[in-house]
């Protein structure tokens, strides 16, 4: 069966990808989300979903009505594709070291939970909300001993200070591998695996940021654990989550808490043992029944990354991010972005960068803002024409906010 994404991509002259080759063979194929004249510059938040994610969804739909609790085999065959296509996509070593989850911070809690008596956990104050809510709480009830890593004086978060921060008692760390707020990259993640190993801490990467944006290997990154989802660059929209659990770690005999029925050894077989036999690997961290469709919400912008290479995909994404950012510079306003020290988009920072988005919004231009810093993200689809009315609405804003 003929597959419409493959068949686009195949189309593609090889080298760079260009505007006008993207917009030939790719652009067709998200008719339905570029049916409205908004330039849409958020896709470091919320992704733009392939016209085939509702025809994916409607055949899991469809499997549901037609054979009803015998839809399970395909349901179950999804899943694992969806596991398999994430691995490929972060360079898991084997498929069951993907574990899927519905958000990341599920995955952070499956860690948490995992690991004996009160351990102590050091992170940024950088991490995404999520995560920095899920930690607090967690020492907050007593359950964690929390350290914390400030920004070093130009805001950034470096490996250096981290290890700097590391001592024999710390248990895990906590660190995104691109920030979200400024989309700061976070170099050197091995050597910072190697220093938790050397005092016996293990290594959690948020990875969200990254996946999809710039090639993310996990096993040569010595991560122990890493989380992620397909909300963002992987069009597949909430829910689509995981949990990376490398060998290593598996191989130490985590206790698992959070697990349920479908991490038995026998799924459907409904034998009650006690203690539970659960399933080898990553599969124990299978929870209760899964939210299958998911598996296909995401599948085809899994497949659409898979299919045009994180690299490709990342050289055109950086060729845009230049051009913007020199719109930008052309109208008085600085950025940074760019370049091989930040991900997927630009940031300027403003005093109201909230206020500044929804200004934006009302002229059809859709941003958004952390903090201090307003973010502004181009897709592959993103034409060179609404750069630039991009970067000449934002000049105008801001004038006016000015006047």
């Amino acid at each position: 069966m003929s597959c419409p994404i493959q068949e686009a991509v195949a189309k593609l002259p090889s080298g760079p990808l260009s505007e006008e080759t993207v917009q030939r063979h790719i652009a067709p194929l998200f008719s339905r989300v570029l049916a409205n004249d908004r330039v849409y510059l958020a896709n470091h938040s919320l992704g733009r979903p392939l016209d085939k994610m509702a025809e994916d969804v409607r055949e899991g739909i469809t499997l549901w009505e037609t054979k009803l609790g015998d839809a399970w085999d395909e349901w179950l065959a999804e899943q694992d594709a969806f596991r398999g296509r994430i691995a490929k996509l972060i360079g898991a070593p084997r498929v069951d070291c993907v574990v899927p989850k519905t958000s990341a911070g599920q995955g952070l809690r499956a860690i948490l939970n995992v690991l004996h008596g009160r351990p102590r956990v050091l992170s940024t104050r950088g991490e995404f909300d999520s995560l920095d809510l899920i930690l607090k709480q967690y020492a907050a009830l007593g359950r964690i001993e929390m350290e914390w890593l400030e920004p070093d004086g130009e805001g950034r978060f470096t490996v250096a200070d981290m290890v700097q921060k590391l001592r024999f008692g710390v248990d895990l760390v906590v660190i995104s591998q691109v920030m979200f707020m400024d989309g700061q990259i976070v170099h050197d993640l091995p050597v910072l695996a190697d220093a938790c190993h050397a005092v016996g801490a293990r290594l959690l990467v948020d990875a969200y940021h990254a996946v999809g944006v710039i090639p993310v290997d996990v096993a040569a990154m010595h991560a122990d654990f890493a989380i992620g989802g397909s909300y963002k660059y992987l069009r597949g929209g909430p829910g689509a989550c995981f949990l990376y659990i490398s060998p290593e770690a598996l191989a130490t005999g985590l206790r698992v808490l959070d697990t349920g029925w479908f991490a038995r050894e026998d799924i459907f077989g409904y034998e009650r043992h006690d203690p539970p036999l659960l399933r080898a690997g990553g599969d124990a961290f299978l929870e209760s029944t899964p939210p299958v469709l998911t598996y296909y919400q995401a599948r085809s912008g899994q497949m659409l990354a898979l299919a045009l290479g994180v690299e490709r995909m990342r050289a055109y994404g950086l060729e845009q991010l230049s051009r913007l950012k020199g719109y930008l510079r052309d109208a008085g306003i600085d950025a940074i972005g760019a370049d091989s020290d930040h991900g997927a988009f630009l940031a300027v920072q403003l005093d109201d960068a909230a206020g500044i988005s929804a200004k934006l919004a009302e002229q059809g231009v859709i941003t958004d803002a952390r903090g201090p810093w307003l973010r502004l993200c181009p897709d592959c689809l993103t034409r060179d024409q609404e750069l630039r009315g991009a970067a000449a609405m934002l000049a105008e804003v801001l004038e006016r906010a000015r006047s």
